[in-house]
């Protein structure tokens, strides 16, 4: 680490120490990923299933779009379950990156998709539907009772504490979407006061984090705040006042995403979009990243191959599944499975964009 750029991360960063952190990082350009094997965090993490091999190959193909980030899921039932094989999993995983000059950004909790995450052998997908099998990390039941938070904290601290001065990380996303609430998938199945809960725990989640004073950026991404709201929902205002660094999700055509970076700049910190590409949305490579790059945003769209999650598939698939046939367009992902791009001009303009194309 460079001289004078180590920081205690006990307090939340300064609006300077978050520009000098950023200004010593390239434009950031990934995707989330979820490895094709996996059709969930858990399948991803755990011994039985973990395929470093695969991974390799996969985040090979990231290196040669000139990919540098991306956006990696973890979940506390891996450290429940075996903290020191889950923590040298992300050691592996961490290594993988390195080679291929990728800083992830990891997340540690989420509050989208099923709520009754299990260890062991995971579901089979469902089939024809969007994101099937995700799952939130706490789950309901933990979420909802007290004394399961002294094992949320310890996986907090565990990770953070042994990765948190780990120069191949790039931050910590401490909680994906915490006040959503699934009501299109898994609504029926969520705890009636879920907002109410998360909100308690993410103020403790920053801080478990921050215990470990790490020397990269915490961040909680806001997700469905109109540009130029003036009345933020609590949540919101909550996930901007912890953060060290600006994230959002933004799936709207590339005019709504300009209006959100303009107006996300008053808060004088750098911005990342944690997720974004949906192409029957209008959030297209082409749209969104020539404004990203101009405007230095870190730029993480949502999905890299086509596997078991099944994210090529729209999110109306909740209700009227794809079994008979395949989308008009995908939705998410860049490759299938095999490698091959699902749109060539697509990969070559994203090589284009990160310079990767002229090498």
């Amino acid at each position: 680490r460079e001289a004078g750029l180590e920081r205690d991360g006990s307090q939340r960063w300064t609006e300077q120490q978050a520009n000098d952190w950023y200004a010593h990082e390239p434009w950031l350009v990934g995707s989330n990923y979820l490895p094709a094997y996996a059709d969930d965090e858990i399948e991803m993490w755990q011994a039985e299933t973990w395929d470093p091999k695969r991974i390799d190959t996969e985040l090979g193909w990231a290196e040669q779009l000139g990919m540098n980030t991306m956006r990696v899921f973890l979940h506390d039932l891996m450290w429940k379950q075996d903290s020191a094989g889950f923590t040298k999993r992300i050691d592996e995983f961490l290594t993988i990156c390195q080679r291929h000059h990728i800083k992830p950004l990891l997340v540690l909790f989420d509050s989208c998709w099923d709520p009754a995450p299990h260890l062991g052998p995971q579901r089979e997908p469902r089939p024809g539907v969007h994101n099937s099998r995700w799952v939130q990390s706490p789950g309901a039941a933990a979420l909802e009772d007290p004394s399961e938070y002294p094992r949320l904290a310890a996986y907090v601290r565990g990770v953070v504490g042994r990765f948190g001065h780990d120069d191949r990380v790039l931050g910590w996303d401490i909680w994906n979407e915490p006040d959503n609430d699934n009501r299109g998938s898994y609504g029926d199945t969520e705890p009636t006061n879920k907002t109410d809960l998360v909100y308690a725990l993410l103020r403790r989640a920053f801080g478990w984090a921050r215990e470990g004073h790490p020397a990269q950026p915490l961040t909680s991404g806001i997700w469905h705040e109109e540009p130029g709201s003036t009345q933020l929902h609590p949540m919101a205002q909550e996930q901007l006042e912890l953060s060290d660094v600006v994230s959002f999700h933004n799936y709207s055509p590339a005019a709504k995403f300009e209006a959100e970076v303009a107006w996300l700049r008053h808060f004088g910190r750098p911005l990342i979009c944690t997720e974004y590409m949906a192409r029957p949305e209008g959030s297209t490579f082409q749209g969104i990243l020539p404004i990203a790059q101009r405007e230095k945003v870190a730029a993480i769209n949502w999905g890299f191959v086509a596997g078991r999650s099944q994210t090529y598939l729209p999110w109306d698939s909740w209700k009227h599944p794809y079994i008979d046939h395949p989308p008009a367009t995908w939705f998410h992902d860049i490759f299938r499975e095999n490698g091959e791009p699902y749109r060539p001009e697509e990969v070559k303009f994203i090589r284009e964009m990160t310079g990767k194309q002229a090498e």
